[in-house]
């Protein structure tokens, strides 16, 4: 049989396939699809003319020492068709996957960024679909944000995290639990931050829940806060929409960690913040007695997550003495260490 190299010349320079490893993987595949003939010979090997596009067997001949004395060709009945298919289908496959390498390449541009989809019905019930063009990405449940539903058709956006060549094809996972994927949402709603006027500095995350984010400026006169929340509060509200109403707390960030612990700790109000250990980063933090509850959050969120963003130890205590001694004796433990809850 032949092949019409000159046609395969034109495949492999638009695929961008370098074309002798495209003729190497049809000779290799050939000569294995020869082996499964019954009259099939011994050490027989394929090889596909460069100038004619000739398909040929070249099969060794052996004398009684076992030297190769001579090389003939064989065809036997079949092996022309079985050639053909299998060629056919080397190509097919080489050609998939120069378009799930140029589909990959593509996408591993996006990871860290944000992207949108349209939500599709999938075969796994805990993972969830999304068509984005050229290739379908997909939510793992670990990715997944507790008590977000999305129906078939829905648009969504999400964070890339990985984009990888699979068994089955180019494998993208996107998150909507992702630290990052706040940040991300903020980055695309505040020209401030593309023009590099304003930095989101640190981040920390219980998905669904809150999210506390610390900013700061290069430039005298901008207020990074006021920049992220936006004209009457429309950036915020939009990333808190996207989110389906997860509470941010944005607060300014500071090089001295007293403030930006106090800052941390917002919306409650700090009296006062003592290092305790600048090597450990232990720091004591003093709040209004009618403040603890709002200070340490719901099941210690807002503690937790202050001790996550500033990767500092915070021990809170009330300034009246007598909570003080309700707070020690609470099984509630107002001590959090930036990795509690991580």
């Amino acid at each position: 049989m032949s092949v019409d190299i000159e046609a395969l010349k034109i495949l492999a320079q638009e695929k961008k396939l370098p074309l002798e490893r495209l003729i190497n993987a049809i000779e290799n595949e050939v000569a294995a699809a020869y082996q499964t003939l019954a009259d099939a010979k011994p050490h027989g090997r394929a090889v596909l003319n460069r100038q004619s596009g000739e398909l040929v067997i070249y099969v060794p001949v052996l004398g009684p020492d076992g030297d190769r004395i001579d090389t003939v060709t064989d065809n036997p009945d079949g092996f022309s068709k079985l050639a053909d298919k299998t060629a056919r289908k080397v190509i097919k496959e080489k050609m998939r996957e120069a378009k799930d390498l140029e589909v990959v390449t593509e996408f591993s541009g996006s990871v860290g960024d944000v992207i949108s989809g349209v939500v599709q019905q999938g075969r796994d019930a805990e993972i969830i679909y999304v068509n984005l063009g050229r290739v379908e990405g997909k939510v793992p449940l670990a990715e997944q944000v507790k008590g977000e539903v999305f129906k078939h058709g829905d648009r969504i956006k999400c964070f890339v995290v990985d984009v990888k060549q699979g068994e089955k094809g180019p494998e993208v996972t996107l998150s909507r639990s992702h630290p990052a994927f706040v940040k991300m949402l903020f980055a695309l709603e505040v020209p401030e931050i593309k023009d590099r006027v304003v930095d989101i500095v640190g981040i920390a995350r219980e998905a669904g829940a809150r999210t506390k984010l610390s900013v700061r400026t290069h430039r005298a006169g901008v207020s990074p806060k006021g920049a992220l929340i936006g004209p009457q509060g429309s950036r915020a509200q939009n990333v808190m929409n996207e989110l389906n109403g997860e509470k941010i707390d944005i607060i300014d960030y500071s090089d001295d960690p007293a403030i930006y612990v106090a800052n941390a700790l917002a919306p409650a109000k700090v009296s006062s913040v003592e290092i305790v250990d600048l090597e450990s980063k232990s720091a004591k933090v003093i709040v209004p007695d009618y403040q603890l509850s709002l200070a340490i959050g719901k099941d210690g969120q807002n503690a937790r997550l202050a001790a996550r963003l500033t990767q500092w130890r915070i021990d809170i205590h009330p300034d009246n003495p007598v909570v003080q001694i309700k707070a020690e004796n609470s099984p509630a433990e107002p001590t959090i260490s930036p990795t509690e809850g991580a």
